[in-house]
């Protein structure tokens, strides 16, 4: 037997050996545990699943808010160089300059509260405590004039509160994309019966300075 052909041999007798186990379990890791899963397990809906137990006031809120976003957001929620602003906007969502803020363009609390406890302050994610997390959305609540300075955010009466933008989002009742099965070739020119109609368009922005006609195709 050559040399050759012992090799090919031993190979395939290698990959008949080996395959069958690597069919099998790799024995690495282990499964997470419940306080492990529960640790990633923060998200909050809009209708208040996954809030945590505890309460904020406005007042609490502004001095937690000063110490830790203010830098970046501004004391009054206006937003500092390019962070994003809080507050304000109201009414400006059909102008050509839109401010969208938690007031005027949030659909939900939710929103505000699991976006401050999973990633605020920037740069210490995770940081705050549930009552620091229940004041500063207070506080934010009342640099948009939701609420007066009073008020105490709480789980109890988080669903409560309502942003003015909700009833301005709509469902996607659009269908969904159809799946082209394995093998299959998806339709690409004369897909759709009849003519295409164009029954709306996006915003028109003329950003080009009014004047005379371009005159960079003449040169001098």
């Amino acid at each position: 037997m050559s040399k050759y052909l012992r090799i090919a041999i031993m190979a395939w007798t290698a990959i008949f050996i080996v395959t069958p186990a690597l069919a099998g379990k790799f024995n690495l890791g282990r499964g997470a545990t419940e306080a492990e899963v529960a640790a990633w397990d923060i998200d909050v809906r809009p209708d208040g699943k996954g809030l945590p137990d505890g309460k904020g006031t406005v007042a609490e809120g502004e001095v937690i808010y000063t110490e830790k976003c203010a830098s970046c957001h501004g004391v009054f929620g206006e937003g500092i160089d390019r962070w994003p602003v809080l507050a304000g906007g109201h009414d400006s969502l059909k102008s050509e300059r839109p401010v969208k803020t938690i007031g005027s363009y949030w659909p939900f609390l939710s929103t505000v509260f699991d976006y401050v406890n999973r990633a605020m302050p920037f740069g210490q994610a995770g940081s705050l405590e549930a009552d620091e997390v229940y004041a500063i959305t207070a506080y934010l609540l009342n640099l948009n004039d939701l609420v007066d300075s009073e008020f105490e955010l709480s789980k109890q009466n988080f669903v409560k509160i309502r942003l003015p933008n909700e009833t301005n989002f709509i469902a996607d009742t659009r269908p969904d994309t159809p799946i082209i099965a394995e093998g299959e070739e998806p339709c690409m020119t004369g897909c759709k019966p009849g003519p295409v109609k164009v029954t709306g368009t996006a915003r028109v922005l003329d950003v080009t300075p009014a004047g005379d006609k371009d005159k960079s195709d003449s040169l001098d």
